[in-house]
């Protein structure tokens, strides 16, 4: 049975990928020690196992080590495969160097979880410039896509509406959107003048006065695009609109702010949030359980597992400071080992 695995913060989202799937929920223990250095322990049996990291990678920087020690630990106490199960992929917008000596982060990344898993899961990655994940990364990746989810949701919840897109290149995204049900589609001209600049227009949307606005959006970080739309659609006669989007990072007063120019904001869980309200778990699941039926031959193996040495297999005993192990010399003596006599010891 695979073996499900959560990092700090993805807890919920694992027990929903666990339970959809019938796999083991296992459990990490991590923790800082006094120097800020992190500490990682799998408390699951994970040999000759399959084993899912779960996390989400919103806001990367703080527990990147942390994903990095648990799958090496995975890999050297025999998991046959690990893979990173990841709803949120970061670091994809630095697809280029914009300035002089600038780093591409989103090669840099791919490079560093490629030689960590291998495989990697996640949905709806920002793709802009690159083709596909395989265009950055060296191990086998899934991309999937929660468009159909975004629709249903939109289908149940929201009375004749009007789906729109955030600019043009997301014309054939939301145009399936609309699509799958029945709903007219729209998108917005966005010109980005740097990280917190964006300039949004309106089409003439006065065919569809009448019709409830659908702001759709794969990722809402700083949230600008979104709120200029928002303030924009009642200059057309408009209600305020409902906000749905894939991964709502909602960075810093994002979220505030749009919810004070939208009439309700909902996303995945792919980053946990308040607005969370389209579950992620099913859609994963289903390709997990089809990556089972792959070959032997075509899952690739960096390394066997690892033998314990002694010392490993004391540390993992966790015997007491003053209990001497089995493979000392001290082990069944009744008597403490005398002290060697440094040059101003007394003998007495």
């Amino acid at each position: 049975m695979r073996l499900i695995l959560p990092l700090p913060g993805n807890e919920t989202f694992a027990r929903h990928l666990a339970e959809t799937g019938g796999w083991e929920l296992g459990e990490i223990e991590t923790r800082r020690f006094p120097d800020g250095e992190t500490y990682v322990r799998i408390l699951s049996d994970v040999a000759d196992r399959r084993v899912d990291l779960v996390c989400t990678l919103a806001r990367p920087d703080d527990g990147f080590l942390r994903l990095v020690f648990a799958a090496d630990a995975a890999r050297s106490l025999g998991a046959r495969e690990v893979t990173l199960v990841a709803p949120y992929l970061a670091y994809m917008r630095q697809d280029r160097r914009f300035l002089t000596g600038e780093a591409v982060t989103s090669k840099t990344f791919a490079h560093l979880v490629s030689s960590t898993l291998d495989r990697l899961v996640t949905v709806d990655p920002h793709l802009h410039r690159y083709p596909a994940l395989s265009a950055l990364y060296t191990i086998p990746t899934e991309t999937l896509h929660a468009a159909p989810l975004l629709a249903d949701w939109i289908a149940a919840e929201v009375e004749k509406p009007l789906v729109i897109g955030p600019d043009e290149e997301s014309e054939q995204w939301v145009s399936a959107i609309a699509e799958r049900i029945g709903a007219p589609h729209a998108v917005l001209h966005k010109i980005r003048h740097g990280d917190r600049s964006v300039d949004v227009e309106l089409p003439d949307l006065l065919q569809w006065s009448g019709l409830r606005p659908v702001l759709v959006d794969d990722i809402a970080s700083s949230g600008h695009t979104l709120i200029e739309a928002a303030r924009k659609l009642p200059l057309q006669g408009f209600s305020r609109p409902v906000c749905v989007v894939v991964h709502g990072v909602f960075a810093e007063d994002s979220y505030e702010r749009l919810l004070a120019v939208a009439d309700r904001i909902v996303s995945s869980d792919s980053v946990q949030h308040v607005s969370n309200a389209i579950r992620l778990a099913p859609l994963i699941a289903t390709s997990i359980s089809a990556a089972e039926k792959v070959s032997e031959y075509l899952v690739r193996h960096r390394r066997p597992p690892e033998p314990l040495d002694k010392v490993e297999r004391a540390g993992i005993d966790s015997f007491p400071a003053s209990d001497p192990p089995p493979w000392t010399s001290g082990v069944g003596s009744t008597q403490r080992r005398t002290p060697r006599q440094g040059k101003g010891d007394s003998a007495t």
